[in-house]
């Protein structure tokens, strides 16, 4: 029999919030294939490099439209068997899934565009519910540990996508150059078993965890019917928009100056480590498929990094509290990207890396650790949906801007536009120390009043 409410959430067992977790070991998969091989599929389909930000865009404008509706209608949604979030997570995932097979039989610059926003689209919907899956499930003493987890995941899920085309190509010599206009075959085999992670990881999630209905003791009363429908909807979202917490605008700036940096070496660091590093003089050049592989092996091991860290950082949480925390990693992460217009070996790119990586862990949980406790329980998925604005917002400013300024401003020199993104992240950082209020003693007080509830029930 279900029991009466009383808005406690009770601790779950680290087997559950690994299973909880596990599926964004899928999306982050299909995530960072694109991440890592986008920017040379674009280039051996005869983009031009001051051309290659604005065929990213797919991403940004998609996650604008797509992550609130989805966070408010997640936000509604209730079924006593698929509960909440989880039909978005299979339905995203199973739909990426079929784009990312389809990817690299891309023929043209469009089709590899189009198959993107389908990707970014749907790859929205799998990913967008899970941030609110850890604020629906956890109590606040259990929050650190619950993205965190999901950054542990992110990292093993980024270093096997991000090192599978260097693998197949070293390990199995499956072959990495291929005409103009033809993608490589490691990196078709890298989407195929993309396309299987993906789904599958989401799946053994939805299985493997259960939701907590309004009618139980566990979780939110869901909201008022009459609030639901399109212009509800609108209404809601424009509503929670305007009246973001205080903290959250805070964070939300820290995000629009912190994801520049990583746009930026997504759109251009596999390029430059193949023509600056390898000294690639085309992208038929031999070197040229070294160079993007090597770079793609560089990019796995920042997210082993972000593996291992994640299992560091929740102490380090613990000790300095999330905003310093934050503060810290972000500025690491910045002398990580800066450096690498420094490299002349190519073995010192791991260093860079490093620095990355320690950044990426931090990025990926403590913003969201810094929400937990201030945003409305009801509309969590509506305002996390709103928090993604401040990730996609720069990545469309720079996928405007950065062709300009790549023209006319760095003349197409990608490894400045790297370290610019840097830059970008030391602001970040300043901004989180020096603006967000926070104290120490909030997770505690929170456990507190969590006990004197659970006596008093």
């Amino acid at each position: 029999m279900s029991s009466a409410y009383t808005g406690i959430k009770p601790k779950l067992s680290l087997s559950e919030i690994i299973n909880m977790s596990v599926g964004f070991f899928g999306i982050q998969f299909g995530w960072d294939l694109q991440r890592a091989n986008m920017g040379v599929i674009y280039n051996n389909l005869g983009a031009d490099a001051d051309k290659i930000p604005y065929l990213f865009l797919a991403a940004p404008l998609t996650g604008l439209l797509v992550q609130p509706v989805i966070g408010y209608l997640s936000d509604k949604t209730w079924h006593p068997k698929f509960g909440r979030r989880r039909p978005y997570f299979f339905v995203g995932a199973l739909l990426s899934s079929i784009a990312l097979i389809a990817m690299p039989h891309s023929s043209a610059i469009w089709m590899a565009a189009g198959l993107l926003w389908v990707l970014d689209v749907f790859g929205n919907v799998a990913m967008e519910p899970f941030r609110a899956f850890v604020t629906d499930k956890l109590p606040d003493s259990q929050v650190n540990r619950g993205f965190i987890m999901q950054s542990l995941m992110i990292g093993l899920g980024g270093s096997v996508a991000s090192s599978l085309p260097y693998l197949l190509n070293n390990v199995f010599d499956v072959h990495n150059i291929a005409a103009k206009g033809v993608i490589a075959d490691n990196v078709k085999l890298s989407f195929y078993i993309g396309a299987f992670f993906f789904f599958f990881a989401v799946l053994y999630t939805v299985l493997t965890s259960k939701e907590y209905p309004p009618s139980e003791g566990v979780g939110e009363r869901l909201p008022a019917k009459e609030k639901t429908g399109i212009a509800g909807g609108v209404k809601e979202i424009v509503a929670a928009l305007r009246n973001m917490p205080h903290t959250m605008k805070w964070v939300a700036v820290v995000q629009f100056f912190t994801w520049p940096g990583l746009f930026l070496m997504w759109f251009y660091y596999a390029l430059s480590v193949a023509y600056h590093v390898f000294g690639a003089t085309s992208d038929t050049d031999p070197a040229f498929g070294n160079g993007k592989d090597f770079a793609g092996l560089t990019l796995a091991y920042y997210s082993v990094v972000t593996f291992v860290f994640s299992f560091i950082l929740p102490y380090i949480a613990d000790k300095l509290g999330r905003k310093l925390t934050h503060t810290v990693c972000l500025l690491i992460g910045a002398l990580g990207l800066i450096s690498v217009a420094w490299v002349t070996n190519k073995y010192y790119l791991f260093v860079c890396m490093t620095g990355v990586g320690i950044a990426w862990t931090s990025i990926i949980s403590m913003p969201y650790a810094m929400l937990s406790g201030v945003l409305p329980k009801d509309k969590v998925g509506v305002y996390m949906g709103i928090f993604n604005f401040f990730i996609v917002l720069p990545e469309i400013i720079a996928s405007f801007c950065y062709p300009w300024l790549m023209k006319h401003v760095l003349h197409n020199n990608m490894l400045t536009a790297v370290q610019s993104g840097g830059g970008l992240m030391i602001l970040a950082a300043l901004i989180c120390y020096f603006f967000i209020r926070e104290t120490k003693t909030d997770d505690l007080e929170t456990i507190r009043l969590e006990m004197e509830e659970q006596r008093s029930v």
